[in-house]
C-alpha cells in the first residue's frame, strides 16, 4: 500500500487540530504503560513521556510500591513518601527534592496537572530501591522490586497486547516514514478499522498479511514490514489503539 492523496489531504486537513498541553507546554501524547514486577499498574489518570522522562501520578505509584505513607501539604504543594528508612519530599515546580532531609536534584520536576501530583518515575523508583528498565519497543517502564507484593488493587490491564503492539507499529513505521504524527496514526487507523470490518480478517497481523484480495500492504512484499521502528510509530501505534482517530472509518488509502 503506497501513501496516497487521502492521507496528504487528512493531514493538510488535521495539522491545524490543538495539541493537548497544560500550562506548562508539556504535551500529552505519548503514552507511557508501566508495569511493577510483570503487572501492569492501573492509574486514574495516565502516565505519560517529556523530554525523555517518564511522569506518574504519584499515588498510583506508592500504591503500588507499598510505601508506608504519602502526605500532601497543601501550603508548601508538596508531597512526603516514606517507605523504610527513607523519606521523600517532592515539591510542585522545584527541580530538587529532599531525601531523607538532604538536598538532591531533580533530571524532571514534579507537576500538577489535573488535580493529580505527577512525579519523576525513575527518581522515586530508585530511591526506593527498585530498578527501572526501559523498553523502548513498547514505550514501557519496567519496575522490579523483588521485596514488594503489588497490591491488586493497583494493578490494571494493558490497552493493547503486545502482538498488536508489534505488527501495527511496524506497518505504520514501513508505510509513513517522513510523515507527521497524524498521518501516521491515520495509516494505524485504516488497519484497525479492517480488523472492525466483516470483509477483513480480525487480528491486526492477519490484516497485514492479507492475501485475500491480492497484496494489500507492500510492506510484507518487500520485506520493510519487519524493520525496527522508530519511536514515533510505536507511539502513533499506541495512540490509535487508544482511540484516537484522523481517518474516520476509511478501509483503504487513495491512488
Amino acid at each position: 500500500m503506497f501513501r496516497t492523496k487521502f492521507l496528504a489531504l487528512l493531514i493538510v486537513l488535521l495539522c491545524i487540530a490543538p495539541i493537548r498541553t497544560f500550562a506548562d507546554n508539556i504535551v500529552l501524547d505519548t503514552p507511557v504503560c508501566i508495569r511493577v514486577n510483570g503487572h501492569y499498574l492501573k492509574t486514574e489518570k495516565p502516565a505519560f513521556l517529556y523530554k525523555g522522562f517518564t511522569l506518574v501520578p504519584l499515588r498510583a505509584v506508592s500504591d503500588a510500591l507499598c510505601a508506608d505513607t504519602v502526605n500532601w501539604n497543601a501550603r508548601t504543594e508538596s508531597a512526603e513518601i516514606k517507605k523504610g528508612s527513607k523519606t521523600l519530599v517532592l515539591t510542585k515546580n522545584s527541580k530538587t527534592a529532599l531525601v531523607n532531609g538532604r538536598k538532591e536534584p531533580l533530571d524532571m520536576k514534579a507537576i500538577i496537572y489535573h488535580d493529580r501530583f505527577y512525579v519523576p518515575l525513575r527518581f522515586v523508583a530508585e530511591n526506593f530501591g527498585v530498578t527501572v528498565k526501559w523498553d523502548k519497543e513498547t514505550y514501557t517502564v519496567n519496575l522490579s522490586a523483588p521485596s514488594v507484593t503489588v497490591p491488586s488493587h493497583t494493578i490494571g490491564e494493558p490497552f493493547y497486547n503486545d502482538e498488536d503492539l508489534y505488527w501495527l507499529s511496524r506497518i505504520v513505521h514501513a508505510e509513513s516514514q517522513g510523515e507527521p504524527m497524524k498521518g501516521k496514526i491515520g495509516v494505524a487507523n485504516v488497519v484497525l478499522n479492517r480488523v472492525e470490518s466483516p470483509l477483513y480478517d480480525n487480528t491486526i497481523k492477519e490484516v497485514v498479511f492479507d492475501r485475500k484480495y491480492g497484496v494489500q500492504f507492500t510492506p510484507t512484499l518487500n520485506g520493510t514490514i519487519y524493520q525496527t521502528p522508530l519511536g514515533d510509530s510505536v507511539v502513533a501505534a499506541k495512540r490509535a489503539l487508544l482511540g484516537e482517530n484522523h481517518a474516520g472509518k476509511s478501509l483503504y488509502f487513495l491512488n
